[in-house]
C-alpha cells in the first residue's frame, strides 16, 4: 500500500505542474496574441498560438497522468501506466503540427507587404522569454524527479515557446532597425525547424517505453546484485526489466540447485523476489523463474 501511495504522490506532482503550465500558457498565449495583432507582428501572433498548443498539451500531460494512476483492471492487469507515455507522444506530434503551421504561415507572410511590429512588443517578447524559460526548467525538474516522459515532453514544449520568443524578439528588433517587415517573419520561419527538432527528439523516450525497451542498465545491474546475494541462489541468467508508467516490472530467471524439492525452489524465489522489492523502490512486481543447475548443463533437455 505504501508503495502504491508514493506512485500517487509521484503522479500527483506531474499534475499540479501540468495545471500550472496550463495556467500560465493560457495567459500568455491571450497576452501574446493580442500584443501580436495591435502591435503588427505575426511571429508574436504565430508564438501565441504555439502557446495554445502548449495548453492543449499540457492538458493532454494532464490526462495520461490520471488515467496511468488508474489501478489494475480485468482488461488491464498491469494497469494504465502506458496512458503517461502516450500523453508524450501527443504532445510531441502536437509539437510538430504546430511547427510545420507556423513555418508555412511564415513563408506566406514574407510575400505578402504589412505593417513593421511595434517597439513595445519586444519588451512582452523578454518577459515571455523569461517566464517560460523558469517554467521549463521547473516543469523538467518535476519530470526528471518523477521519471515521466510525458511531463519532460511538456517541460520541452515550455522551452520550445522560450526559444520562438527569442527568435522572434530577434527578428522584431532587426525589423525596426531596417525598416524591413519581413525580417519579423522570417525569425518565426527560423523557429521552426528548432521546435521539430526538439519535438523529434522527445519522441524517443516514449516511443521506446511503448516498445518495452530495456530500460537503463543500473536498474538491470541493481536487480542482479540484490538477487544474487540470497541463500541458495548459485547464479542468474536472464533479467530482464521493463517500464509501465512510473514503475518497473522484472522477469529473472535463478538457478538453484538441482537437487532441491519443488517448495525449497519456491521458497527461494519468494525471498529473491521480497529482496529485489524492498531494495528497489522503482520496482513493481518481479516474476522469478527457477532453474535447476543440472538442466545448465545440459541445453539440449530445456522445454
Amino acid at each position: 500500500m505504501a508503495r502504491r501511495q508514493t506512485t500517487e504522490q509521484m503522479v500527483q506532482r506531474g499534475m499540479h505542474s501540468s495545471l500550472i503550465g496550463i495556467a500560465f500558457n493560457f495567459v500568455l498565449a491571450l497576452f501574446k496574441c493580442a500584443t501580436g495583432f495591435i502591435g503588427h507582428s505575426f511571429a508574436l501572433i504565430a508564438d501565441g498560438i504555439e502557446s495554445l498548443s502548449d495548453v492543449v498539451s499540457s492538458s493532454v500531460v494532464y490526462l495520461g497522468l490520471r488515467l496511468s494512476i488508474k489501478p489494475p483492471d480485468e482488461d488491464h492487469p498491469y494497469g494504465h501506466g502506458k496512458a503517461e507515455p502516450v500523453a508524450a507522444i501527443v504532445v510531441s506530434l502536437a509539437l510538430i503540427v504546430a511547427a510545420i503551421v507556423i513555418g508555412v504561415e511564415s513563408i506566406v507572410r514574407i510575400q505578402t507587404p504589412h505593417p513593421v511590429p511595434e517597439a513595445y512588443t519586444l519588451w512582452v517578447l523578454l518577459a515571455v522569454v523569461g517566464i517560460k524559460a523558469l517554467l521549463s526548467r521547473y516543469v523538467s525538474s518535476v519530470g526528471e524527479g518523477i521519471d515521466s516522459a510525458a511531463v519532460r515532453s511538456d517541460a520541452w514544449h515550455h522551452l520550445s515557446d522560450a526559444i520562438t520568443s527569442a527568435f522572434v524578439f530577434v527578428g522584431i528588433s532587426v525589423a525596426l532597425w531596417t525598416r524591413n517587415a519581413a525580417a519579423d517573419d522570417w525569425a518565426a520561419l527560423c523557429a521552426s525547424p528548432v521546435i521539430m527538432f526538439n519535438a523529434w527528439r522527445q519522441l524517443r523516450a516514449p516511443f521506446a517505453e511503448l516498445l518495452d525497451t530495456a530500460p537503463a542498465p543500473q536498474l538491470e545491474a541493481g536487480v542482479r546484485s540484490v538477487a544474487s546475494t540470497i541463500e541458495g541462489v548459485i547464479g542468474l541468467e536472464k533479467c530482464h526489466v521493463r517500464k509501465v508508467g512510473f514503475r518497473y516490472y522484472v522477469d529473472l530467471h535463478i538457478v538453484v540447485e538441482g537437487t532441491l524439492t519443488v517448495r525449497q525452489g519456491h521458497n527461494i524465489a519468494h525471498d529473491v523476489e521480497d529482496a529485489v522489492l524492498q531494495q528497489v523502490p522503482q520496482i513493481a512486481e518481479v516474476l522469478v523463474h527457477v532453474e535447476p543447475e543440472e538442466e545448465l548443463l545440459t541445453p539440449s533437455l530445456k522445454r
